[in-house]
């Protein structure tokens, strides 16, 4: 599965962001999803998952209440809603998918997009 990151940009605190994630070529359906973000000198972290029904949601403490992650089976995407923009957001935000259940190590994760930088300025 190749994954299509896309929607980051240069924002001000506390301003809004949706970053979209999309396969080229299979279908996302099957797949829990997760949202990780790595800044420069520090390692990948983990944002959001979302199983593959959507039913089960996770979120890391730092984003819980301001990012929201979906997904929508008819557009085959999955989608992080970001509101409340903070500088420590600032990262490069990877999507991810694996067959498993949604869990936050990244290593659990066979497949990932190629990224999408998302800079918070102050």
């Amino acid at each position: 599965v190749q994954l299509q990151a896309s929607g980051g940009g240069l924002v001000q605190t506390g301003s809004s962001l949706r970053l979209s994630c999309a396969p080229s070529g299979r279908t996302l359906s099957s797949y829990a999803m997760a949202w990780f973000r790595q800044a420069p000198g520090k390692d990948r972290e983990f944002v959001a998952a979302i199983s593959y029904s959507g039913g089960s949601i996770y979120y890391a403490d730092s984003v819980k209440g301001r990012f929201t992650i979906s997904r929508d089976h008819a557009k085959n995407s999955v989608y992080l809603q970001m509101d409340s923009l903070k500088s420590e957001d600032t990262a490069v935000h990877y999507c991810a998918a694996d067959l498993g259940g949604p869990r936050e190590q990244p290593t659990k994760y066979d497949y990932w997009g190629q990224g999408t930088q998302v800079t918070v300025s102050s």
